[in-house]
C-alpha cells in the first residue's frame, strides 16, 4: 500500500512541476533539474506554494539554499523525496 501512496505523491509533484514549466507531465523526467524544465526562481516559489497547498505541508523557507535546507530541490526526484518526507512527518 505504501508504494501506491508514494506513487501518488510522485504523480502530484510531477503534475505541479509540469504545470509550472508549461509541460505535459509525461515530459517531466525524474532526473530533470528545475533548470532543465525552465523553472526560474519565481517559478520555484510558485511551485513550492502549490506543493504546500496540495500536500498540506510546510516547506522550509530556505529550500532554495541546498547547503542550509533538508528540502533538496536539485532534481524532480529529490523534490519528490523531500515532499514524501514532509508528508510522512506531518502524519
Amino acid at each position: 500500500m505504501s508504494g501506491a501512496v508514494a506513487e501518488t505523491v510522485r504523480d502530484k509533484v510531477v503534475t505541479i512541476l509540469a504545470e509550472q514549466a508549461v509541460l505535459a507531465p509525461t515530459d517531466v523526467r525524474i532526473d530533470a533539474t528545475l533548470g532543465d524544465l525552465g523553472i526560474d526562481s519565481l517559478g520555484l516559489v510558485e511551485a513550492i506554494f502549490a506543493l504546500e497547498e496540495a500536500f498540506d505541508i510546510q516547506v522550509p523557507y530556505n529550500a532554495s539554499d541546498p547547503g542550509r535546507s533538508e528540502f533538496d530541490i536539485s532534481t524532480v526526484g529529490t523534490i519528490v523525496e523531500a515532499v514524501e518526507s514532509l508528508v510522512a512527518a506531518a502524519k
